[in-house]
């Protein structure tokens, strides 16, 4: 099979359905970047935490659920979707970690050692992806617990982000008004 098509030439690409949009379209920003925040959570693993490697893998598997839902238009019951189990388990990881944290007072820089770092840089990719999919949603019906999924993985990757800074022996950083 040949990676190239040229189907994609004129400026269309093709949906799950096979129905043909503009790569410009709303559908294709939204799923797009969560394409872009998968592949960035790639370059983040091995982070050296065995717990914070194995949820990275499942976040990048759901994160592949939540593509494939933006990509079908008018999904059947065996399409893949997003659901309510996937946003309890990011909030189920995010109370954990909260207990080996230090609770905020502040608002933080998004810096820190280089795993933690890349964590924060995640979190706002994930925010404009929320956004997109929000952006989406105005223009024409989506699953509605893949954009709850964006905003709670948001808030888990930042969660992720002090972690593995803390763990790392990174401080955090408050900025300076």
């Amino acid at each position: 099979m040949s990676i190239y098509t040229g189907r994609g030439d004129d400026g269309e690409t093709d949906l799950r359905d096979m129905s043909r949009v503009s790569k410009t379209s709303s559908r294709i920003e939204a799923y797009g970047t969560v394409d872009e925040l998968n592949a960035l959570l790639g370059t983040v693993r091995p982070t050296g935490y065995d717990d914070v490697d194995d949820q990275l893998r499942t976040i990048q598997n759901h994160l592949h659920v939540v593509q494939a839902d933006f990509a079908t238009p008018d999904p059947d019951d065996d399409d893949p979707t997003i659901n309510a189990e996937h946003v309890e388990t990011i909030e189920t990881w995010i109370n954990d970690y909260d207990e080996e944290l230090e609770p905020l007072t502040s608002f933080i820089l998004p810096t820190g050692a280089e795993h933690g770092s890349q964590l924060h840089h995640a979190r706002a990719v994930c925010r404009r992806a929320e956004r997109r999919a929000v952006a989406l949603a105005e223009e024409e019906p989506i699953n509605e617990q893949a954009t709850q999924y964006l905003n709670r993985l948001s808030d888990g990757l930042f969660t992720l982000a002090r972690v593995v800074n803390q763990r790392d022996g990174a401080t955090e950083e408050q900025p300076q008004y």
